[in-house]
């Protein structure tokens, strides 16, 4: 049981990372006031995102298997709120701020740790299932990321996976 604990483990961070690395093409890819655009009124900016996602990720891994993932200091609501001002490199500080939290956290794991009872807003689950949560939560907001800043960027936009009309050409150097 301890091998598939490990495995597991690697999987996560190796899914975690990829995520990580789209976020990070898209956001390469844009300017401070790509960063504040939203296509509508009602849509979150790609600072409103990563400022929800910073929130989120500090909130769950920090104390992972000792305290409530729902931190008392965390501002929810106020993720949501659009900033006066976007600064490119405070937005970037905050998105690498919290993914640097959501790893160590994970690589402090073992396998043992993934049966350990935790809670987060007061609901428990085992640690194992809170780390399938969080890959299916950043993924959705990574995935809002790129799909934004790909409308953004427009004719511009540099694909981060395989281009139009390239897949029979394309020769897998890594796992999917």
């Amino acid at each position: 049981m301890e091998a598939i604990g490990k495995l597991y483990l690697e999987s996560a961070l190796f899914r975690f990372r990829g995520t990580k690395e789209l976020g990070d093409k898209a956001l390469a890819q844009l300017t401070a006031g790509d960063l504040a655009w939203t296509p509508g009124p009602e849509s979150n900016s790609i600072v409103v995102i990563v400022q929800h996602l910073h929130g989120n990720m500090l909130s769950r891994w920090t104390d992972f298997l000792d305290s409530d993932g729902e931190k008392p200091s965390r501002d929810r609501d106020g993720e949501f709120v659009e900033p006066a001002n976007a600064d490119y490199g405070s937005v970037l500080d905050k998105w690498n701020e919290g993914w640097d939290c959501l790893f160590r956290a994970i690589e402090a794991l073992t396998a043992d740790d993934l049966n350990k009872n935790i809670t987060i807003r007061g609901q428990t689950m085992n640690a194992l299932d809170a780390i399938n949560r969080q890959v299916a939560h950043v993924s959705y907001h990574v995935g809002q990321i790129v799909y934004l800043a790909r409308m953004r960027t427009g004719s511009a936009w540099k694909t981060l996976s395989i281009a139009r009309g390239a897949s029979r050409a394309y020769t897998p150097a890594r796992r999917d």
